[in-house]
C-alpha cells in the first residue's frame, strides 16, 4: 500500500499540468497557471484595480501599491494592509515563494519578470493602453482567476465600460473642432509634466468632447516648459490628482493670465482606488466625469455622487457614502 502511495505522489509530481490552465498574457507569452489561485503578487500598481474589480483583491499577498498614495485602495480592500508592500516594481523570489504565491503579475516589460519564472513562479506581463485592450486585460485576469464569478464579473465589467463609451461618444461625436475646448492634463507641477496624444488621457479627452492642448507631445509624464503652457493658452486645466494645487505652485502669478484660470476652469481629477484619469478600471468613471465637466449641457443628468456610488457597489462590492464618493470626487483621502 505504502508503494502505491509512493507511486502515486511520483505521478503528481511528474504532471503538474494536470492541475493547470494555460492562459496568453497581455505581452503574448502563454502561461501555465493553477488550476486553483489564492494567492497574488501584483507588481503593476494599476492593475491591483482589475483584481478588485474581479473579486480577487483579497488575494493580493504582494503589492507594490501602498496605504500612504492609494488610502483608498486599502480602505475598500483592507486586507491588503497584511500583504507585503515594498517599494517600486520588484519582488524578491525568495520572499514569494515563503508567501506560497500561486501567480505573479507585472507590467509589459517589466525586467524583474524572468527572475520570477526562473524560480517557478507563473508570471503574468499586462498592459492596457486604450480601452479594448482594458477590456482584454481584464478577461485575461479572470481567465487566469479561472472562477465563475471571476470570468461573469469580467463580462459585467466590459459591457459597463463598452455602454459607457457608446453613450458618451453619441452625444460628442457630433461636435465640431470650435465646440471643443482645449484641455490641459497635468500629471506633475514639480516638476511640470503634461499627458500629451497617443496616451490614454489623451483618447478620454477626445472621446469626452475635448481637444487635447498638448497634443503635439506625444506621451504620458512629459516635461515641458510654462512657457509653453502659455502658447498653448487651455480653456481647462485638469490637475492630476497627487500634484498639488496651481496657487501653491511654482507657477501661480505666471499662469494666472491663462483662460482656464480667469475663467475658474482648473480642476482636479478624482482619485478613488486608483486616479481615474490613469490605466485603471476606474476610467469608466473618468469618461463620464469629463464629458459633463466639458459638456454638462449634454450630460445634464449625469450626478457623479450616484454614478460613483453605483460603480463602487457594482465593482468593489464597498457601500460608498455620499460623503466618501464627493471626497473620492475631488480627490481627498477617506476619513481616519
Amino acid at each position: 500500500m505504502k508503494r502505491r502511495h509512493a507511486w502515486l505522489l511520483c505521478a503528481w509530481l511528474a504532471f503538474p499540468t494536470l492541475a493547470a490552465r494555460q492562459v496568453v498574457d497581455d505581452a503574448g507569452h502563454t502561461v501555465t497557471v493553477p488550476d486553483q489561485v489564492n494567492a497574488i503578487a501584483d507588481g503593476w500598481f494599476a492593475h491591483h484595480s482589475v483584481l478588485m474589480t474581479l473579486g480577487a483583491g483579497n488575494k493580493i499577498v504582494a503589492t507594490v501599491n501602498h496605504p500612504q498614495s492609494q488610502p483608498w485602495m486599502f480602505k475598500i480592500a483592507p486586507t491588503l494592509n497584511q500583504a507585503l508592500q515594498v517599494r517600486g516594481t520588484a519582488f524578491n523570489p525568495e520572499s514569494l515563494l515563503a508567501r506560497r504565491v500561486d501567480v505573479v503579475f507585472t507590467s509589459k516589460g517589466n525586467d524583474k519578470a524572468q527572475s520570477y519564472r526562473q524560480a517557478g513562479l507563473p508570471t503574468l506581463e499586462m498592459a492596457f493602453t486604450d480601452y479594448p485592450t482594458l477590456m482584454k486585460s481584464v478577461t485575461t485576469t479572470a481567465e487566469t482567476l479561472g472562477t465563475t464569478d471571476a470570468r461573469a464579473r469580467a463580462k459585467d465589467y466590459n459591457h459597463y465600460l463598452q455602454t459607457t463609451l457608446d453613450a458618451v461618444l453619441q452625444k460628442t461625436q457630433r461636435l465640431t473642432a470650435v465646440q471643443r475646448p482645449s484641455v490641459l492634463h497635468i500629471q506633475s507641477l514639480k516638476p511640470l509634466k503634461v499627458d500629451g496624444s497617443q496616451t490614454l488621457i489623451d483618447t478620454w479627452i477626445t472621446l469626452a468632447g475635448g481637444k487635447n492642448a498638448a497634443a503635439e507631445i506625444k506621451g504620458n509624464m512629459k516635461e515641458v516648459s510654462p512657457e509653453r503652457v502659455l502658447a498653448w493658452q487651455p480653456d481647462i486645466i485638469i490637475l492630476g490628482a497627487n500634484c498639488g494645487t496651481l496657487a501653491d505652485s511654482p507657477y501661480a502669478q505666471l499662469f494666472s493670465g491663462l483662460n482656464a484660470v480667469k475663467n475658474g476652469k482648473v480642476v482636479q481629477n478624482p482619485a478613488g482606488v486608483f486616479p481615474w484619469d490613469r490605466y485603471g478600471t476606474e476610467s469608466a468613471l473618468q469618461i463620464q466625469w469629463a464629458a459633463q465637466l466639458l459638456h454638462p449641457e449634454d450630460f445634464p443628468g449625469v450626478e457623479m455622487v450616484k454614478v460613483t456610488q453605483e460603480f463602487y457597489r457594482r465593482f468593489f462590492d464597498y457601500p460608498l457614502t455620499p460623503d466618501e464618493a464627493s471626497r473620492i470626487l475631488h480627490a481627498q483621502p477617506p476619513v481616519n
